[in-house]
């Protein structure tokens, strides 16, 4: 194995923990509709368990509600239940055509607990990104032992470093981003 691979592959870690923190931080609520909150809502179709948008449409028409449309009449009890049970923490209205959500707004205190699970998941993030650095740095080490020259090593070492604070900062930035749209009434 060469420095370039041993970068990637401390890089393609660096990434997998930002679409985590993308993924985590799309399902924290934050007072406007948006139908990822609803990504993990899994419902029961026809004897297997399946994501809430395989069976029906869902869209936001405003920044206060959000609208499902089973596909199938049938379905309307299922997800509604499903939606229940789940952790979104919003009681769905049913009119017999669609499910409707209605966003409630925020409070204070709800904002900042917000903004702390917010800011655990980027430290999270920013923690596999120094996990992947150092998992890097250590074959680099090995590398070294094993004939590659220590100048090879130590700028190899300086590429992974730069790497790592571009990813540190897209983490910072995501989480500003985030926190800035959670505490914005």
């Amino acid at each position: 194995m060469d420095v370039n691979s041993c970068i990637n592959d401390a890089q393609e870690k660096m990434d997998m923990a930002i679409m985590y923190l993308d993924e985590s931080l799309a399902h924290i609520r934050a007072g406007k509709a948006n139908t990822r909150i609803l990504d993990g809502i899994r419902v029961d179709s026809y004897g297997s368990m399946v994501a809430l948008n395989n069976v029906a449409a869902i869209s936001t028409p405003d920044a206060k509600s959000i609208v499902i449309k089973p596909w199938d009449k049938s379905m309307f009890r299922v997800i509604e239940k499903a939606i229940i049970d789940s952790e979104v923490g919003i009681m769905p209205e049913n009119n017999g055509e669609i499910i409707r959500l209605g966003i409630p707004p925020l409070t204070e205190e709800r904002r900042k607990t917000l903004a702390k699970q917010a800011a655990k998941d980027a430290e999270n993030a920013k923690i596999s990104v120094r996990n992947a650095r150092r998992e890097g740095i250590d074959h680099l080490k090995k590398l070294q032992k094993d004939g590659l020259a220590e100048d090879e090593v130590k700028d190899a070492e300086v590429r992974l470093q730069k790497v790592h604070d571009k990813y540190i900062k897209k983490v910072d930035e995501m989480f500003a981003a985030k926190e800035k749209e959670i505490m914005t009434v």
